[in-house]
């Protein structure tokens, strides 16, 4: 169990520390599909092979949902030579990393529970998760003026409202195992945010010639991923998973696999270099006319072979099909990431290294130890554990804190909240 839970958190910490490169919601979309489909992969449950493209479209729809969040600030908290600033600064990054996960987890959870006894009603549940957002945000800013970024986007209460909505739904309905995973994933993002914020800090301390704020993107994926994978492979869940109608697949297709990439594309600099006029002539010598077209080819021949796959395959699902899918998937993500970083163009950066070592790594463990099934480990956790989790990861991010603090003078970039 424990190799397949390391390619979970390798696949999302690789895909969450690409995701930097593209920022906002489509690329965390797009880095949450990824996570899910190893997380289908590595699962060994025929059923949720026919239902991956609906799962990663969940996935990708609660870790693009944080994309809103503002949170550029909050890490210059965490640089601060003040324990007050930098103790808040940190954990704030807490609270944001535990809302990406939160609504990533729970929603992949949800998907998963969701069964032919028992089915999510999406429409309702989505309802209650919007208004839940617009009640918090108005609530708490608004009316409270409490304000954990200014003068920034407050979007974090939005999506708190949405989890907290999302929860509630989970505990009145018992969709209990989706409810333990949602929590699960909320403190393991969470911490993977705090603490990459520290090793950020420790990085540029020893003057590490690396990106360091690559390696704060991959720890909040990789410990997100570690504690989704093991929320899921230590819960109970339906013997049978409600199979997907054909129209569901084709819909999760269309919206995973080319609207998301078509959103990240749009978003970029190659959409203007493509389409539009440059504004100037820097944009055309940090982004080439010849990475754009590599990104659009990458795009078109995602489409291409993701189209033939679901062609092949419809709605039966086998694990060689999500394996394709997970390699064409992710593959072509690092290949639009290389692109919009010039690498293809002459500007090879040293993380560029990196992800095709993870990659390498992680198609190896797939390939030869993770099995094609095996037996979930339920484990019944009592309440109190749960809140100790907590106690215990703000308590250690606090003490990271401290040592932050003792670590450095001025940092470059450092912010006082108060």
């Amino acid at each position: 169990m424990w190799i397949n839970i390391l390619v979970v958190g390798l696949t999302l910490g690789t895909a969450w520390a690409i995701r930097g490169q593209f920022g906002h919601e489509p690329g965390a979309a797009w880095a949450g599909g990824i996570g899910a489909l190893a997380l289908v992969l590595v699962s060994g449950r025929k059923d949720w092979y026919n239902k991956a493209l609906l799962i990663a479209l969940s996935s990708a729809l609660g870790w693009g949902a944080g994309g809103i969040i503002s949170y550029g600030i909050v890490v210059g908290y965490g640089h601060s030579t003040d324990f007050l600033n930098a103790a808040y600064g940190l954990e704030m990054l807490f609270v944001i990393g535990g809302l990406f996960g939160l609504l990533g987890g729970g929603l992949l959870g949800l998907t998963l529970e969701s069964s032919e006894e028992k089915k999510v009603k999406w429409a309702g549940l989505l309802a209650e998760m919007i208004a839940g957002g617009i009640l918090v945000h108005s609530f708490l800013i608004d009316q409270l003026d409490f304000l954990m970024t200014p003068p920034r986007s407050e979007a974090w209460a939005i999506c708190l409202g949405a989890g907290l909505a999302m929860l509630w739904y989970m505990a009145r309905n018992k969709f209990n195992s989706a409810l333990r995973v949602a929590l699960f994933t909320t403190l393991g993002a969470g911490f993977g945010f705090a603490f990459g914020n520290f090793l950020q800090i420790l990085g540029n301390v020893l003057e590490i010639n690396f990106n360091m704020w690559n390696v704060m993107e991959y720890n909040i994926g990789f410990w997100g991923g570690v504690s989704l994978a093991y929320g899921v492979f230590t819960s109970k869940w339906p013997e049978a998973s409600s199979a997907p109608e054909s129209w569901e697949n084709k819909v999760a297709a269309a919206l995973v696999i080319i609207f998301v990439p078509f959103l990240v594309f749009q978003n970029s600099a190659f959409y203007d270099i493509l389409f539009k006029i440059p504004e100037n002539a820097e944009t055309l010598s940090r982004v080439t006319f010849s990475g754009s077209i590599t990104a659009l080819v990458v795009l078109i021949l995602l489409f291409l072979f993701s189209w033939y796959l679901q062609r092949k395959s419809g709605v039966g699902y086998g694990r060689a099909d999500v394996f394709k899918l997970f390699l064409i998937y992710f593959g072509f993500y690092i290949l639009f990431s290389f692109s919009i970083t010039g690498a293809f163009s002459g500007t090879f950066m040293s993380n560029h290294l990196l992800y095709v070592m993870n990659f390498a790594v992680i198609l190896f463990l797939v390939v030869k130890y993770t099995p094609r099934s095996f037996e979930f480990q339920s484990i019944d956790i009592q309440k109190i554990s749960g809140v100790l989790y907590f106690v215990v990861i703000v308590s250690v991010i606090l003490f990271l804190a401290f040592i932050a603090i003792h670590l450095h003078g001025e940092l470059s970039g450092a912010h006082n909240r108060f």
